[in-house]
């Protein structure tokens, strides 16, 4: 498996679709978390803040994976119901649009969790 130095050279390694959708994600993520900073991690497109991954991104054959860590999974999971997920991933199908408010929501939500500006749940 090929090793990205960085997003271009990750989006360059795929087809025009999911270029294409890859690029989109890509963009909503810089417009959503302005402060935070693209790498490659676990080679797949990531964004970082506070020292921290927010998310993680990538198109396969079928879906985009989006990667967000467990807890916005288990906060968000009545709007997640249309979509198959797990513990740690989300998948959302080619055939259908992105869920754009969603996905701005997780991302705010990782976010304050980095940031420490929300108190992490007790259990």
């Amino acid at each position: 498996m090929e090793k990205f130095a960085n997003v271009a050279d990750y989006l360059a390694s795929l087809d025009s679709m999911r270029r294409e959708v890859a690029q989109i994600m890509r963009e909503l993520l810089a417009d959503a978390a302005p402060d935070a900073t693209e790498v490659i991690s676990y080679n797949m497109p990531a964004v970082k803040q506070s020292g921290k991954v927010l998310v993680y991104f990538a198109p396969t054959q079928k879906h985009l994976g989006f990667y967000p860590t467990s807890e916005p999974i288990v906060h968000f999971e009545q709007e997640l119901l249309p979509y198959k997920h797990s513990k740690g991933a989300i998948q959302f199908p080619y055939d259908q649009p992105l869920p754009v408010a969603l996905i701005r929501k997780i991302v705010q939500f990782r976010i304050e969790e980095v940031t420490k500006n929300r108190p992490r749940p007790v259990f």
